[in-house]
């Protein structure tokens, strides 16, 4: 599991180098709205833009304010410094302001070859669905004409297929730290979901079939609590790690680097644009979308129950309206349930509040018993 948390914080690790070195194109995105499935059907490997709690910010704060979320300014930090010179380009989509800012500085700056705008609707309706439907026909457009390749229906299908096949393992691999007795901690769970993030396809999905292998006999002790961890983005392997490391095992999630990232599975009949973007926008689970909550608290609740969750940690960036509201339901709805909830507000990436951060999980752990 060491290799597999070290190549996961990596920005550019050995595969990725291997993939551009062979003549392959990498494109970047961010938000779990992007089907990366287009990608993939052209032959272009999506990558998820990380900032892996990288602390730098000068660079970044010289286009985006520092009242913006510190996770998208460490993102364009990266963008900036050079660290992502290897994309060949990026698809921006309207995730919250602080990330269309960082995108739309990215590309101002370092004028990618290759940048498309997808529009994601906040509403799931027929007129949104059949709305994001012609995005996602533009987006195909897009992609086949900037790289030279038919995005054909067959193609897209085929993609999806594989998808599918990768995000059913993830689920049994998920399931595998929701057991009474847990085979997974939580980083290593984000461990391999940024790791996913970070390679063709077929390379992860054989990675993926050997870890599920060697797993299932582990089992993980000396534990205090079991968490769920919910909240604003966060490929934080650090913040795991303290948070287990003072004894609350993160045993579930709902988080966009977690389990939101891969829950559905689009259907595979039919005409794959409308499968996908029926599946996309009705999975999002996302603090961005309008009269959507009920659905959002019962993904929640689900994720709680299947892992007989004793507590729920929901972090938020500092600066991140989206789920600094969204918290303040969340922990009424959890707490009328029996589940005891720790809001927990964090500068992303500041090794300075590790000490806060640690003393309010241990102190959390203390009023609920463990």
């Amino acid at each position: 599991m060491e290799g597999l948390t070290d190549y996961a914080g990596d920005i550019f690790n050995p595969y990725l180098r291997e993939w551009k070195e062979g003549g392959g194109r990498i494109v970047g995105y961010a938000c779990v709205a992007t089907p990366r499935e287009f990608l993939d059907a052209a032959g272009v490997l999506p990558y998820r833009i990380r900032a892996l709690g990288n602390p730098d910010r000068e660079l970044a704060d010289a286009y985006l304010a520092r009242f913006n979320c510190g996770f998208c300014r460490a993102c364009l930090q990266l963008g900036l410094d050079g660290s992502y010179d290897f994309l060949d380009g990026l698809v921006e989509t309207n995730g919250c302001d602080h990330l269309r800012g960082m995108f739309e500085n990215w590309q101002y700056v370092k004028k990618l070859d290759f940048f498309h705008y997808l529009h994601v609707p906040h509403l799931i309706s027929e007129e949104a669905l059949e709305f994001f439907a012609e995005e996602l026909e533009l987006y195909r457009e897009a992609i086949s004409a900037h790289f030279g390749v038919d995005v054909s229906d067959a193609s897209l299908l085929e993609a999806m297929e594989r998808s599918n096949r990768v995000r059913g393992k993830l689920r049994e691999l998920f399931s595998l730290r929701e057991k009474e007795r847990p085979c997974l901690t939580g980083t290593d769970v984000l461990a391999a979901l940024l790791l996913e993030s970070s390679l063709p396809p077929a390379v992860f999905e054989e990675y993926l079939d050997g870890l599920l292998a060697t797993v299932r006999s582990r089992e993980v002790s000396g534990y205090r609590s079991r968490l769920l961890l919910a909240g604003s983005a966060s490929d934080e392997l650090g913040l795991v790690k303290e948070i287990e490391g003072v004894g609350g095992l993160v045993v579930t999630d709902a988080l966009c680097y977690g389990t939101r990232a891969f829950w559905a599975l689009p259907e595979l009949e039919g005409d794959p644009i409308h499968a996908m973007a029926e599946s996309y926008l009705k999975n999002l689970y996302c603090a961005r979308m309008f009269d959507d909550y009920p659905n959002r608290l019962a993904f929640v609740m689900d994720a709680a129950r299947r892992a007989g969750v004793e507590g729920a940690v929901l972090v938020y960036n500092k600066f991140c309206d989206l789920h600094g509201v969204e918290n303040v339901s969340l922990r009424t709805d959890l707490e009328k349930e029996g589940i005891p909830v720790l809001i927990l507000e964090k500068e992303y990436g500041a090794g300075a509040d590790i000490g806060r951060i640690r003393t309010r999980v241990q102190a959390f752990l203390e009023r609920i018993g463990g």
